[in-house]
């Protein structure tokens, strides 16, 4: 019996005990932490192995720290320009077509009316002063100067509406109402003012638009002083006469409506007036023919069929005789003014009365027989940008005869 208690006493020590939960959660942490053991190389072989680093570099001066630039600065964003929309029916639309076509109504209540970002532009630049403004698009007000449209009244309407008010054929969509400009509150450019001649131009009689406003693109292009426009010209702010001018009505002074006893003012003294004309080139057969006096094709010569023929006679008999010149031979002098007259009822009386009073000439320009005579637009582009020519060439060979009044500044060959 004490034999088979101690035999069980044996078995019972020999069985593994059922470990507590601490005991095996805490071998199991110790486990997990513990490292395997790392067999080291002798110190020999490790120093070998070892990687040469470099030796390190002497520490560099620190450098003054470099300015960078200041940024530039972004131009101002342009300040959104308010407007309002157009009602239906709104009466402020009808003046539009009313300064359009009505001259009385633009002279009465002293507006015009500017079609097109262009004319617009270069109206604000010299300082014309706006009133109203329609516009379909916000785009186009963008792009005017906000500073110069504070004043007027900007009407945001349907691209529709400025196509049924427009008489062209493709509307930029934009049209200003503008007080009528006075040219000597005016600021002209400069390059304008610099490239000035000693040359005033006088229209007589104009009443074709586009002839008129060609007239002024081309005194504007070759330098005119002033253009005086005489009782009978078609009005310079008509619509059509502005499309035609491109812009010239705001590069140069144009003094219009005048009477014939008021032109002397307006222009230097000592200014010696010359009167355009034309003549027929004849040809080799029709000199060896009889002489015949071919009736003079320049419409400056031409009676008006509705005028009275005595009434002419009586204005040209206080008129003396002018000097016939080729256009092409010298005839310019400092100061000077050129008439042009209009192709219905051609250079009035009282023009070749002052034109003879101050020494003037009658300068031709021949064209073939049997052609049809230039127009005014075409004569007048011919003498200006002669005149031109004749100054400038005076200025640089000094053959000229010694120009009258002040010097020409600013003058490109």
């Amino acid at each position: 019996m004490a034999s088979l208690v101690r035999r069980a006493a044996r078995l019972c020590f020999l069985l593994p005990r059922p470990p507590s939960e601490g005991a095996g959660r805490a071998r199991g942490v110790r486990a997990l932490r513990r490292t395997p053991l790392r067999v080291l190389p002798p110190r020999t072989q490790a120093q070998e192995a070892a990687p040469q680093t470099p030796p390190r570099a002497a520490p560099r001066k620190k450098s003054p720290a470099r300015q960078r630039p200041a940024p530039a600065k972004e131009p101002p964003m342009q300040v959104e320009a308010r407007y309002e929309r157009a009602w239906p029916g709104d009466k402020r639309l009808s003046k539009v077509v009313t300064i359009a076509k009505s001259r009385a109504f633009r002279e009465k209540h002293g507006k015009i009316l500017l079609e097109g970002q262009r004319l617009i532009t270069d109206a604000l630049t010299v300082g014309a002063i706006p009133q109203m403004l329609f516009f379909s698009a916000v785009e186009h007000l963008r792009e005017l100067p906000a500073a110069k449209l504070k004043r007027a009244s900007l009407i945001k309407v349907r691209f529709d509406e400025i196509k049924t008010w427009s008489d062209v054929i493709t509307p930029q969509g934009v049209i200003g109402i503008f007080s009528r400009p006075d040219h000597s509150k005016m600021t002209y450019p400069t390059v304008q003012q610099r490239h000035r001649l000693p040359l005033s131009l006088i229209c007589d009689n104009i009443r074709d638009p586009g002839n008129l406003g060609t007239i002024l693109r081309s005194a504007a292009g070759a330098g005119c002083e002033r253009v005086l426009l005489v009782k009978g010209c078609v009005d310079v702010w008509e619509p059509k006469v502005l499309r035609a001018g491109m812009g010239a009505h705001f590069h140069l002074p144009i003094i219009s409506n005048l009477d014939w006893e008021e032109v002397p003012n307006y222009l230097p003294p000592d200014t010696r007036m010359h009167m355009a004309d034309v003549t027929m080139e004849p040809s080799p057969r029709a000199q060896e023919e009889p002489a015949v006096r071919v009736k003079d094709s320049w419409p400056y010569e031409r009676k008006s069929q509705h005028s009275d023929t005595e009434s002419d006679e009586e204005e040209d008999a206080g008129a003396g005789p002018l000097e016939i010149q080729l256009y092409s031979e010298l005839w310019v002098e400092e100061p000077m003014a050129l008439v042009i007259g209009g192709e219905t009822h051609g250079v009035s009386g009282a023009a070749k009365q002052l034109a003879s009073s101050t020494g003037g000439r009658r300068l031709v320009i021949p064209a073939v027989p049997g052609v049809e005579s230039l127009n005014a637009a075409m004569a007048a582009s011919i003498l200006l940008f002669e005149a031109k020519r004749q100054l400038q060439q005076g200025v640089d060979t000094g053959s000229h005869v010694e120009p009258k009044g002040r010097h020409l500044p600013g003058r490109v060959a």
